[in-house]
Formats: structure tokens, sequence, C-alpha cells
């Protein structure tokens, strides 16, 4: 490594956020991108380069770290492995099953991080998948798509030809498109479907009832493992009437909730803030918050890490490089964190007449 501030570092020649990095997970260029890319952690420099850089050169130091953390590595909770191990477990029982095959369903409130788990299983899925079949780049192993809200079963269609690059006019039927979409998905060899949001999908309206019609028949077509993913599906009616029972009986289950302030907790904390590339932050500093963290967040796994990323990025941008309590309560969430959240609730109560 070159010992110039004004021509080399552990930054120079990163690779930034480009185009190709916003590209949505529903279409396949984005998640090939997605499950290509893994997050390195940048080494920090010593003290008296960094304290030596030029204007330039940390800025784009900077720029660099502000980068890694708006993207901190996933943190293996005990949902998202559950997660990977049931969803592993369904792809091999499924692998050659010719009808009924089972899927999985992930159900819970916003933030307790259902699509993290069913990407990174998809992510995982994929990258099996590779390993199966060295160089074999005609494979779409994993399709991953999201309901539309007030979804029609054309729109469904739809998002899984968008997601596999299909040319689609105007005067595409639902059945041309379905047939397309299953004619690719078996020469592919997609052997996983994830659909989130699937709270989007009502079974008592009738387009609902059509939508969840629909993905029956690319259940029945495709020969892959399904999961599923949305907020609080029982309580929607997802397990209702004769077409619930159907998918009652052929999902398992799994329920995500705000974690409690517990070891896994104060392990996820602790995780974080190993994660985080900040000069002059103390080690422990997150470990001693952990339970002003929980009340912050409500025990949600989604805010936590916003709440985090957020305060490191701030870190850097003000200059102190280090995360404190005064830091993490600078940082706004989101509404359901806010409310879960004992001392907002507290708050509320206080100011009740």
């Amino acid at each position: 490594m070159t010992t110039s501030t004004t021509t080399g570092g552990p930054w120079q020649g990163a690779a930034f956020p480009g185009d190709e990095d916003h590209r949505q997970l529903t279409t396949l260029p984005g998640w090939r991108a997605f499950t290509a890319t893994a997050t390195a952690a940048p080494d920090l420099l010593p003290e008296p380069r960094w304290a030596a850089l030029t204007e330039n050169d940390r800025a784009h130091y900077d720029e660099h770290r502000l980068d890694y953390h708006t993207r901190l590595a996933v943190v293996g909770t005990s949902t998202l492995r559950q997660v990977v191990h049931a969803g592993r477990r369904l792809t091999l029982l499924n692998r050659h099953a010719v009808s009924a095959r089972r899927g999985l369903i992930l159900s819970g409130p916003a933030g307790t991080g259902k699509t993290t788990a069913i990407t990174q299983f998809g992510k995982t899925h994929e990258a099996i998948d590779q390993r199966r079949h060295p160089g074999v780049d005609d494979r779409i192993p994993v399709i991953y798509v999201t309901v539309p809200p007030a979804a029609t079963p054309r729109m469904l269609a739809v998002e899984f030809a968008r997601f596999l690059g299909l040319p689609l006019t105007t005067r595409a039927n639902i059945t041309d498109v379905i047939e397309a979409v299953c004619g690719v998905a078996v020469d592919t060899r997609v052997s996983l479907v994830c659909v989130d949001e699937i709270h989007n999908l009502t079974l008592a309206t009738r387009n609902g009832a059509e939508v969840s019609d629909t993905l029956k028949y690319f259940s029945e077509r495709i020969p892959a493992t399904f999961v599923l993913a949305g907020i609080d599906v029982e309580r929607n009616g997802l397990f209702t009437g004769t077409r619930g029972r159907q998918i009652a009986g052929r999902y398992d289950l799994i329920e995500t909730a705000p974690f409690p302030y517990a070891d896994e907790w104060k392990s996820l904390v602790a995780s974080l803030e190993q994660a985080l590339r900040l000069h002059r932050h103390p080690t422990g500093t997150l470990i001693t918050l952990d339970r002003h963290l929980h009340q912050r967040t409500g025990g949600m796994i989604g805010s936590l890490s916003h709440l985090i990323r957020g305060a490191a990025i701030e870190a850097i941008l003000d200059g102190t490089e280090k995360i404190t309590r005064q830091t993490l309560d600078g940082i706004d969430l989101d509404h359901a964190a806010q409310t879960a959240s004992p001392t907002a609730q507290r708050r509320k109560a206080a100011t009740r007449p």
C-alpha cells in the first residue's frame, strides 16, 4: 500500500454506489447485484495518516465510510437463522416433489425483519445453487417479487414477468403473461420464489381472491418452494375461508415480533457496534446503552439498525467520530418504533388530562 495521502489508501479505487446499486430487487439485474455484493468493512487509517489527509482525500475517505454505514452488515438474528434453516429444509423436501409442495410464510409487525430474512434466505439459496452448478450462467434460482397495492391477477403476473425481464405488450392478456412466466421459470430452473408484501392480498375482496388463485397456480406450475412475507397476515384474513384453509394447509408459519430486552438484544447491539468504523468511538459504549436503545426502538430490529446507522453517519458528518446517547437521541425514528417505545408511551400518558 502506498504511503502517500494524496494517491493511496484503503478507500482509493473503492466501488462507490452507482446506478447498478440502485436497481430494485424485483428485477433480475438488481437481484443479481444484491446477491453478488458483500459488504466489506473498510480499514481505519492509523491516527497520524488520518490527521495528515488532505481535504480532498479526507472527503473521499469519509465518503467510503459513509457508504459502508448506509449498508451495515446484516445481523444474524434468531429469526433470520430460523427462516434460513426452515427454508433450506423445505427446498430439499420439495426438490423432487411433483405436487403439493410446501411453502413458508413470515408474518409479524412492520420492522421485525421479515424482508431481511427472506432476502437473505434467497441470497443463501442462490449461493448454494451456484456451488451445485458452477460455471452455469443460464439458471435463475430465485425469483423475488412484491404484491402491489390493490393488486389484480394480471398485476401480479406482470411482477413475475418484470423480474424475469420478459417483454410484454399492452395487448398481452393474463394467460399469455402466465404462460410466458411459467415457461421461462421452468427453463431456467427456478427453485425458490419469494413473494413480499403479501398483506396487500385480501381474500375478502374479489381481486384478492383471484390474486390468491393466481399465486396458487404459479406454485403448481413452477417447481419451486414459495416463501411469502407480510404484515400480520393471519389477522388480515389470509387463512380464512376455503382459500385460506388451502394456504394454511400448504404453508408453515414463522411469526416475527419485537425482541424483548434480553441476551439476544444485547448481542445484537454488540454486533452492530463491532461493525462500526469510527475513529473515536469507545468500544462498549452502545452496550452500556442497550436498555436505552431498546426503549427507543421498542425492540424492533429494523429500527435499531436504522438508529445506529444514522448515528454513525451523523458522527462522521459532524466530526465527533463517536456515538453518544445525545447522538442517538438526535436521530428520528419511524412512528411505529416511537409509539412502541415505553418511554414514548409514558410521555404520552403524562400529557393526558
